[in-house]
């Protein structure tokens, strides 16, 4: 089981392990040759590191529905909306300072959803926080802390791709609420796509990371942060010595568009669909190792199609870096950048060749047209909008749906009840196709005596009938 790191608080340890730490045995990444090269301690690195590793406390108010809700006695008093009781929970996490001025990175997970958030500081001293930017698809989120003339200690963000499996690192974070700890292991495996997170590329390492560490660093022997802890792998919910972290590089891309300012988390979008490579294609396609990306849909007009790539081929190396995955594919061409023009190595029949693509955002070619349903219809409370490349990769579509697509549901609502669910598309009501919302709106307000309604979900239609 996977469990996303949840937040805990603060102090410190310093665990003692081996290995030297001057800067020629650092670009040589040599073993230790005696005795006492092993009992040289981490303490220097953790006291250059550890400052910029802060505590997130965050906080929200939740409604709790009454505990008398449903009961006819009381709902003859206060009808359906029996009132619900207002409670504030709190969690906490971690964070890394990546810049003087209190840019703080973290999980998404850790600050979603909250109020109020305040950051302590290894010396105990806290801060209010703003949130700048924050994506819960790749589990991101930048903070401002809000203080004036403050210089804060900082983390220098290293190049994860630099990386390799054996490599000693450190884990800084504050798990089960017993304060800053640090413990030691090795990067155990690279482009690792086993979280259900959109990064599917994480690092993997042994050293012991626990909930409350979510947000923290993994620290390479130069005192660089190279990856954000971020999940464990675990059936207990505590270390197993199998934890992830998102790569440094995708980290930086998110900390770039927080400073440009951008309100959303912009991916490249290249209108093609991929899977992974099985043994048996790879043994057609005469392939060395099971690896790489196959295109299987292709949008029109698309970057891809643009490219030339064509279903059926297979993506084995952007700029030249192997790719082991589809996960891997998009890891890369998101850490590329909108704008890039990236390399591709493509197998056609067996035979290698190089295409080149440009990277864009997503267009919105048919506008969105966001509506909210209301009435006495299936789809009241229902929120939906005109497909199109953008909106499909909001939702984790295929790039080439089209229609009407459900993008949320308000809680209890009719159309939540009815079992409707976010990334249904609306075929058609009572025979009339819906093509547009303004289609979809009109048409919900005829008030028929019944409703027979045609979905798509998932590639599969459905068909129901309410009264």
């Amino acid at each position: 089981m996977h469990v996303l790191l949840k937040r805990t608080a603060v102090s410190m340890i310093a665990l003692v392990m081996a290995m030297p730490l001057s800067a020629e045995a650092q670009t040589a990444k040599t073993l230790p040759q005696s005795q006492t090269q092993m009992q040289l301690s981490f303490a220097p690195l953790v006291k250059q590191t550890s400052g910029a590793v802060v505590n997130v406390y965050a906080e929200r108010v939740v409604q709790r529905q009454s505990p008398f809700a449903g009961d006819p006695f009381f709902e003859q008093f206060f009808g359906q909306r029996m009132p619900n009781r207002t409670e504030k929970q709190s969690s906490l996490g971690s964070g890394v300072i990546v810049e003087a001025n209190g840019t703080v990175i973290t999980n998404n997970h850790v600050v979603d959803g909250a109020d109020d958030i305040k950051i302590a500081l290894s010396d105990g001293r806290e801060f209010p926080c703003k949130v700048v930017l924050k994506d819960d698809r790749v589990d991101l989120a930048v903070l401002k802390i809000q203080s004036k003339n403050e210089t804060f200690p900082v983390l220098p963000l290293g190049n994860s791709d630099g990386i390799e499996v054996g490599d000693l690192v450190l884990a800084i974070g504050n798990p089960f609420g017993v304060g800053q700890t640090v413990t030691s292991g090795i990067v155990s495996a690279l482009a690792r796509n086993q979280v259900k997170n959109e990064v599917g590329f994480f690092i993997q390492t042994d050293a012991s990371i626990n909930p409350g560490n979510s947000g923290g660093a993994l620290v390479n022997m130069t005192g660089e942060l190279i990856g954000l802890n971020t999940a464990i792998f675990s059936q207990g919910g505590g270390s197993n010595g199998i934890g992830f972290a998102i790569p440094a590089n995708l980290v930086k891309v998110f900390l770039a568009a927080a400073d440009r300012g951008d309100k959303a988390f912009e991916r490249p979008y290249i209108g093609a669909s991929f899977e992974p490579v099985t043994s048996d294609v790879a043994e057609a396609l005469g392939l060395d190792k099971v690896r790489g990306a196959l295109v299987t849909k292709v949008v029109d007009g698309g970057p891809a199609a643009k490219a030339g790539l064509k279903p059926g081929e297979v993506i084995t190396a952007l700029n030249n870096i192997s790719i082991e995955h589809p996960d891997a594919l998009g890891y890369r061409l998101t850490t590329a950048g909108l704008g890039a023009t990236v390399a591709l190595t493509v197998l056609d029949n067996g035979k290698e060749h190089q295409a080149t693509m440009t990277l864009a955002a997503a267009p919105e070619s048919t506008p969105r047209d966001e509506r909210v349903i209301e009435g006495n219809n299936p789809f009241s409370g229902a929120t939906v909008a005109n497909l199109s490349p953008r909106v499909a990769d909001d939702l984790h579509m295929p790039p080439d749906s089209s229609g009407v697509v459900i993008e949320s549901l308000k809680p209890n609502s009719p159309a939540d009840r009815l079992g409707f669910a976010a990334r249904d598309i609306v075929i058609s009501i009572n025979g009339v196709a819906i093509n547009t919302t303004e289609i979809l709106q009109k048409t919900v307000t005829s008030n028929p005596s019944f409703w027979r309604v045609e979905i798509e979900r998932d590639g599969q239609r459905i068909r129901q009938f309410f009264r």
